[in-house]
């Protein structure tokens, strides 16, 4: 999950370790590859287009991310890349990619309706005819925030060794759709707790065909989970793919 604290640079080296290679990165790591040009929108520590250069993809791949410590992070595995600073109201391109991905949840932090009909009017000019988005949410009806607690501590460690500890918490009731939360990371590195707050929205599938079509998009497949079940109330992911609507 994509958490924009990981602003900082001593947060931002550990957020590799603290959400380690998995599933979701293989899914999206297979539509990279089959792909001439990509967009990676929020693409954090750059780890998926990197794998992707490695694994010999020889066309356009851009990441785009607004946190300059993950871009840090992202130039220096690998150069081979175009990591851009920004979002998708900063920064436009026009017809320019075959597949626009937002791993990580990075959908789920477009919170306001606005903010979200402007970032998916902005994915729908930078798709070639044809071309595809890609993207996950947390199924709203599973209520994994529940788990959020501060007993679900996950460990990691940056480069050097330095070990960090994180929890997460709700803050507040649920309102609407949206979830708010901390963060909580402790480690030698730090003379006390860091703390960030998130607040994420979580959409129904209803919901998110509401707005992809309002932007020109249609959806075109959905999944539950990384191996393209199909999505039910006990599904842990809405995995979506859309494409332009003709």
């Amino acid at each position: 999950m994509v958490d924009r604290s990981f602003a900082d640079l001593s947060l931002a080296a550990l957020y590799d370790s603290l959400n380690p290679w998995g599933p979701g990165d293989d899914f999206y790591l297979g539509l990279v590859m089959s792909a001439p040009t990509v967009l990676d929108v929020g693409c954090g520590t750059g780890r998926l287009l990197a794998a992707a250069r490695r694994a010999g993809h020889p066309g356009q791949l851009t990441g785009l991310d607004p946190a300059a410590a993950m871009l840090v992070q992202a130039r220096r595995r690998e150069p081979g890349v175009e990591w851009v600073l920004g979002d998708l109201r900063s920064r436009a391109w026009y017809g320019e990619f075959d597949l626009v991905t937002m791993a990580g949840h990075a959908f789920q932090s477009l919170i306001g309706d606005e903010e979200l009909r402007i970032a998916l009017r902005a994915v729908r000019a930078t798709l070639a005819d044809g071309g595809r988005f890609v993207f996950e949410t947390l199924n709203p009806a599973v209520r994994v925030w529940e788990h959020w607690t501060p007993d679900r501590v996950r460990e990691g460690a940056d480069e050097n060794g330095s070990v960090a500890w994180m929890w997460q918490e709700v803050v507040g009731p649920v309102v609407g759709d949206r979830v708010t939360f901390t963060e909580t990371y402790e480690g030698v590195r730090w003379d006390r707790p860091q703390v960030s707050t998130t607040t994420l929205r979580f959409l129904d599938t209803l919901g998110l065909e509401k707005f992809l079509a309002e932007a020109g998009l249609v959806v075109e497949e959905q999944y539950g989970d990384w191996g393209r079940a199909p999505v039910t109330q006990a599904s842990p992911e809405i995995i979506t793919v859309a494409r332009s609507a003709t």
